[in-house]
């Protein structure tokens, strides 16, 4: 039902606008069907005035009930007919709808996996998630204008012609008259657009601070912030509901005269019908009819005013996806670039001077965390760098061919919700016998039989249904399960005990067996694992070698891994951990 937003199909970006249209013409069959439908239930409601008006003069005043009988037999006929096109016309339409709303989320899911790890340092989840459900609604409901819209219009010239069969003087005030009407809430709806941009603008933030709110609760509360950032949500709700004040006065007085603004036309038409009956020119029927056309008019007048209350939010909408669009990642186009080496090789970072030989099992060793993290970074092409890989710079090479064979493995990556099996399978389907070997290999079997349903148990976002070592290693699994060449693992133990931690060291190490693994880790049991261990200081590299190597040769690496040491003592907090399994 949606063509791919990229290629040939891809949005027109030139402008909000130039974006309403394209989606437009990725339906152009079913917007002209929707025209179509539209035009025709609206002048269906032209044609009871005129069945009515019939009624009276050829069968009520002459008293003829043959006459009168088949005239309301034709008016329940119309009646009948309006009902059905009106059924057309509404599945039509939500169609349409549907398709733009879709449409635009798949263009917003593919932009945000093209931005990748940029993502978060561009803008926020709470902003992506605003634009691709709230303002693709909007955007979605401006296409109501091919349907109705269209309608509207063909509707008034049609009680238009209607009019001139009877008074030209009538039909020239409803010509007049209507766009009047419209053109009177102009000035109105671009006063709405400007209030909606900081409205808007304000509840992308307040979504961010709520996803920042939920997602670091348990955080939150250990460290006793709750009420802080309950106190700003607050604020910026007040900000928000004082900003939609402002947007809901403007689009009050909107609403109001949308209402208000038909019934004056139709009460001034009608005061000219009932005149010129009074005179002896309209007839009592047409007189009725006359009402009638006018009474029918009230319809498009509102669905002008609605749709152009849906312009106004739609292009808002546009504009703010359209930013978003804007943004680009880190990286270059992934087609572009040379490719990868063909066997595994060495991936060197200048800047640390760290270098990981293929096949082999590295650990990057700091006294702080961030440092040995920023080496990974490179390594895995997530920030800018000067990295190598088998002696091609990493960022000249094609990012697809990049993220095909190297996984950077955060100990804090997202977990989605869903079956465990899903969760850590990945995008291929795995074999009962690959689960088995990496949830060993990771010293998760338990994590499974601890569920009710084993590997199809249900598990929550951000697996919060799992104690912080247990999802620790599912992560590892995921990782595992993932089998890329080059696995890049970021403090994969931090949330273990050292029983636990010992046996998933030996795991690690039988399960990327000949393959190239980078670990960062201060632990004593899993740097004994390692081929190499690079010891970094301010960023850089001043030691290499085996764990027992550098401990007998480098004092600094030995006071390092003896605090390492002293974290597994008896008492520690990091023995238990575990216990929350």
């Amino acid at each position: 039902m949606i063509d791919a937003p990229t290629g040939r199909g891809g949005p027109d970006r030139r402008g909000p606008g130039r974006y309403l249209w394209w989606l437009v013409l990725r339906q152009r069959g079913r917007c002209a069907a929707g025209a179509a439908w539209g035009s025709a239930w609206m002048v269906g409601l032209t044609l009871p005035p005129y069945v009515l008006s019939r009624a009276v003069d050829d069968g009520l005043a002459p008293g003829n009930g043959r006459q009168l009988a088949l005239w309301c037999a034709v008016l329940l006929g119309v009646g009948v007919l309006n009902a059905c096109l009106a059924i057309l016309r509404h599945r039509t339409m939500t169609r349409i709808r549907m398709d733009a709303v879709f449409r635009t989320a798949r263009i917003v899911v593919a932009h945000t996996v093209r931005l990748g790890a940029a993502l978060p340092r561009r803008t926020g989840a709470g902003e992506v998630v605003t634009i691709g459900f709230g303002d693709a609604a909007a955007m979605a409901s401006v296409l109501t204008i091919t349907g109705p819209g269209v309608g509207a219009a063909v509707a008034c010239v049609v009680v238009a012609g209607f009019l001139f069969s009877v008074s030209w003087q009538l039909a020239v005030v409803v010509l007049v008259g209507v766009p009047l009407i419209a053109l009177a809430l102009g000035p109105l709806l671009g006063r709405v657009q400007r209030a909606q941009e900081p409205y808007r603008e304000q509840q992308g933030v307040l979504a961010a601070r709520f996803g920042d709110i939920v997602g670091g609760l348990r955080v939150l509360a250990g460290l006793g912030g709750k009420e802080v950032y309950a106190e700003r949500y607050r604020r910026d709700s007040r900000v928000l509901q004082d900003q939609g004040y402002r947007v809901a006065a403007v689009t009050s007085w909107i609403g109001a005269l949308g209402a208000g603004l038909p019934m004056l036309f139709l009460a001034v038409v009608t005061w000219l019908a009932a005149r010129m009956a009074a005179e002896g020119t309209l007839t009592a029927g047409e007189l009725v009819a006359v009402y009638g056309y006018v009474a029918v008019l009230a319809i498009p007048v509102s669905f002008f005013i609605e749709g152009g209350s849906d312009l106004s939010r739609g292009l808002v909408a546009a504009r703010r996806l359209l930013r978003f669009l804007d943004l680009e990642p880190d990286t270059a186009d992934p087609s572009a670039g040379v490719d990868a080496p063909v066997r595994p090789s060495v991936l060197h970072d200048p800047a640390s001077g760290v270098s990981v030989n293929p096949g082999e099992l590295t650990a990057l060793v700091g006294a702080r965390p961030s440092e040995t993290a920023e080496v990974v970074e490179r390594l895995g092409m997530f920030t800018a760098s000067a990295v190598t890989w088998g002696g091609t710079r990493l960022d000249a090479i094609a990012p697809e061919q990049v993220r095909a064979r190297v996984l950077v493995a955060d100990n804090e990556a997202d977990l989605f919700a869903g079956p465990l099996r899903a969760v850590v399978a990945g995008r291929r389907d795995r074999s009962e016998e690959d689960l088995v070997r990496a949830f060993d290999a990771a010293v998760a079997d338990d994590v499974v039989r601890g569920l009710r349903d084993g590997l199809d148990t249900p598990v929550d976002a951000q697996g919060r249904s799992l104690s912080g070592g247990q999802r620790q290693r599912v992560r590892l699994v995921r990782a595992l399960l993932a089998d890329p060449e080059v696995l890049l693992a970021v403090e994969p133990t931090s949330a273990l005990d050292v029983h636990t931690e010992a046996a998933v060291a030996a795991g690690l190490r039988t399960a990327r067996e000949g393959r190239t693994t980078v670990v960062t880790t201060t632990s004593p049991v899993l740097l004994d694992r390692a081929d190499t261990v690079c010891l970094l200081v301010d960023g850089q590299a001043v030691a290499t070698g085996s764990h027992r190597e550098l401990l007998r040769r480098s004092p600094d690496y030995r006071r390092l891994v003896a605090r390492g040491e002293a974290d597994t003592g008896n008492g520690n907090p990091r023995q238990t951990q575990e216990a929350a399994r």
